[in-house]
């Protein structure tokens, strides 16, 4: 573990390490996936990758800011809409980029119940894709490293319903049954080759 740094940034610092050893799978770049059910840290575990990435590609580097994040919330049609994500993120996003070319995609705003603008993901050095899904494995051979997020049920509950409001309890329910259905016919937690835990704490495999 690096000394001094907080448990989460520590975890996020020999992930980045193990990364960065391995050869490109996407294109010229690499694929890092953050996978695991809502409300387990992956956010705030990828924000923390990121910038761990980005200090070790640099200093002074330009290559500092081919660090891109895709967030699988910007994907998915609505609580419906999982399914239809993951195979966003194969067709128009790993597909391109395999080749050299930009992904794009268009970002869902929940608030308007439609999607919105479109985005462009240049090739880069590194890229995050996190968010329920996001280690499908449609794409598997193009995975630098297939990070698992887990935390109990009843605390992603909570987190879920403190950040979207009780109102929509029913809408995590169902979700949570899609998630499940997802994660046991793709084996993910099986196939990550790093399982953290809520707190940031990497797990024995």
């Amino acid at each position: 573990m690096t000394s001094g740094l907080p448990v989460l940034d520590e975890t996020a610092d020999r992930i980045a390490g193990a990364v960065l050893t391995q050869p490109p799978t996407l294109g010229s770049g690499r694929l890092v996936c953050v996978d695991g059910p809502a409300g387990s840290g992956k956010t705030t575990l990828a924000a923390a990758l990121r910038r761990r990435l980005r200090d070790r590609l640099s200093p002074g580097n330009a290559g500092a800011a081919e660090v891109r994040i895709v967030h699988m919330d910007d994907l998915y049609d609505g609580w419906a809409g999982l399914a239809s994500g993951i195979a966003t993120v194969a067709e128009s996003v790993v597909g391109p980029l395999r080749c050299g070319r930009p992904g794009r995609y268009r970002r869902y705003d929940w608030h308007g119940g439609r999607f919105a603008e479109e985005r462009l993901v240049e090739p880069c050095a590194v890229l995050l894709v996190e968010g329920v899904g996001a280690g499908a494995s449609a794409y598997a051979d193009a995975i630098t490293r297939l990070v698992w997020v887990e935390a109990p049920s009843d605390v992603r509950l909570s987190r879920g319903l403190a950040r979207d409001g009780d109102d929509l309890r029913e809408h995590w329910v169902a979700w949570r049954a899609q998630e499940d259905a997802l994660f046991a016919r793709e084996h993910t937690r099986e196939r990550a080759d790093v399982v953290v835990d809520g707190l940031g704490r990497l797990q024995q495999r």
